[in-house]
Order: structure tokens, then sequence, then C-alpha cells
């Protein structure tokens, strides 16, 4: 059964928090375990809004 949706329960983009850093850790720990690839390991994390970092220097 679909879950029914309201523009009362919608999220905006600007109700959103960003992650700990812990948090986003875990869950790139998480997703690495699973992944069956490293390809599907960034295209995951991707969507979930945790990949990987670059540093710049």
């Amino acid at each position: 059964m679909v879950a029914k949706t309201t523009a009362e329960n919608d999220t905006v983009d600007e109700d959103l928090e960003p992650l700990a850093d812990e948090t986003a850790h875990q869950a790139q720990r998480v997703v690495a375990a699973y992944a069956d690839n490293a390809d599907e390991c960034r295209m995951l994390l991707a969507m979930l809004g945790v990949g990987p970092t670059t540093k710049l220097d």
C-alpha cells in the first residue's frame, strides 16, 4: 500500500539539517560494507548525500 502524501508533510531542503560528521562516517561505513563494488558504493553514498569530500591543500 502506498503512503498518502500531502503538502503538509513534504520536507523542504531548508528544513533539513546537515548530518553530524560521526553520523555521516557511520553511514559511509555501512554503505561500504554492503555495496557490491566501488561504483555501487559511490552511487549510494552520493544518493544519501554523504559521499567523500575532496580535500584541498
